[in-house]
């Protein structure tokens, strides 16, 4: 019985004792220009400009080719071109994206325990516990060169005990590389990098930070706690923190297929086509409000009819990954009128935005100007302020003021 009970005090010991975390991060090297050049080789080893042209629109992507005259994404394309006039414009195939994405996802559900999609490109992977049966390096080393090996698809990936240090391990392996940074050499690591390399530090904060002298990390290593939080308040403890490399935060496990819908009922039944038409307009803008918020793109829409007699039809369709209502509404539209019969009085209309997954709608806006991306962001911002549909179209003014509206209720 004595022996029994030593070996359950042991037991319980080893599982009480806190595990090294093992937290690797996978980055797919600049994403669709890699896609666009699997299905066109002719493309590789030249600068890469996806996203508007020479006249219009923002870099959504660029190769490392055109990275290195100054590119970057977000930046209007027409100064792009002028500081890369000789990079080839792609315009640049959603479907193939999210296609490539999702053949990701397989393999990595198909390797690992747990993992959280970061956005259609990136993923981080918790290989906690496994050091116990074999090297969590080796396992890394294995998910990235099956990736590699089944979609042709270039790929980097850091390893550290850290979502912080994974990521940023990642950046010093790309291109194409990878990088392991052991339990103990987290601040060694960090110390010659710019402040500015750490995920999530505003450039307004790390020009502050500049001005008292504080350049590299190793630079903020040495800094006081007390003085960073007498100078950014709670901030200064998440810059102290990071400056170690330590960051608690957990992985929040891959959910597929999510869906955000909306739906009315009307107290008595519709059979006008502008207005049908307005309310769904008024759930478009509304839907992909709370995409932008979330940082979510949906790649499929559908609608929903249903008439006096209870008689339900559907009518969905597969679009690019988007956010954006003024790409969106078009496609709900045509849904209307394949779904509705126009003999008919309607009791009930339904919006659905579904198949979404984590990514900027700023960078699909492959054929906008960067005006078109500041109204989005204005009109965000206001309505986060002050509330939906503060601002919004003038064709859902009907359901945005539908307290008001005796044909309407929740």
């Amino acid at each position: 019985m004595l022996i029994f009970l030593a070996y359950i005090q042991i037991i319980f010991h080893i599982c009480t004792v806190e595990a090294k975390r093992y937290i690797m991060h996978i980055d797919l090297d600049s994403f669709f220009v890699s896609v666009e050049r699997k299905f066109n080789p002719e493309l590789i080893g030249k600068p890469i400009i996806i996203g508007g042209n020479a006249q219009r629109g923002v870099v959504a992507s660029c190769s490392y080719e055109a990275r290195q005259y100054g590119v970057h994404s977000g930046m209007s394309s027409r100064d792009a071109f002028k500081l890369c006039p000789h990079a080839i414009s792609v315009r640049g195939n959603h479907h193939l994206y999210s296609e490539a994405s999702t053949e990701v996802t397989k393999i990595i559900d198909d390797m690992v325990p747990l993992y959280q999609k970061a956005s259609v490109d990136e993923f981080y992977i918790d290989l906690t516990g496994t050091d116990r049966f074999f090297s969590p390096y080796k396992l890394a080393s294995e998910v990235r060169q099956r990736i590699i090996r089944e979609t042709q698809l270039p790929i980097s990936f850091g390893l550290g005990s850290s979502k912080t240090i994974a990521k940023m391990a990642t950046n010093k392996a790309k291109p194409n590389g990878q990088l392991f940074i052991p339990h103990g050499c987290e601040m060694q690591f960090l110390a010659p990098l710019p402040i500015s390399a750490i995920p999530g530090l505003g450039e307004s904060t790390a020009k502050k930070v500049y001005e008292y002298g504080i350049e590299k990390i190793g630079d903020l290593q040495r800094v006081d706690l007390r003085f960073l939080q007498t100078l950014f308040g709670k901030n200064g403890l998440w810059m102290y923190n990071k400056a170690r490399g330590l960051d608690p935060a957990e992985i929040i496990p891959h959910a597929e297929r999510k869906s955000i819908s909306t739906e009315q009922t009307f107290s008595r039944t519709i059979s006008d086509e502008r207005r049908l038409e307005s309310i769904l307009v008024s759930m478009t803008e509304e839907l992909s409000s709370k995409l932008r918020r979330e940082n979510k793109l949906a790649s499929c829409l559908a609608i929903k009819i249903r008439y006096a007699n209870f008689e339900t039809h559907t009518q969905q369709e597969k679009i690019a990954l988007t956010a954006a209502e003024h790409i969106l509404i078009p496609g709900v539209k045509n849904l209307l009128k394949k779904a509705w019969n126009n003999h008919r009085p309607v009791r009930l209309i339904g919006l659905r935005l579904s198949q979404l997954c984590t990514g900027s709608y700023q960078i699909n806006l492959f054929e906008d100007n960067e005006e078109q991306i500041r109204l989005y962001q204005a009109m965000d911002k206001i309505n986060f302020k002050f509330g939906d549909k503060t601002v919004c179209r003038a064709a859902g003014m009907e359901i945005g003021t539908r307290n008001f509206n005796p044909f309407m209720r929740g």
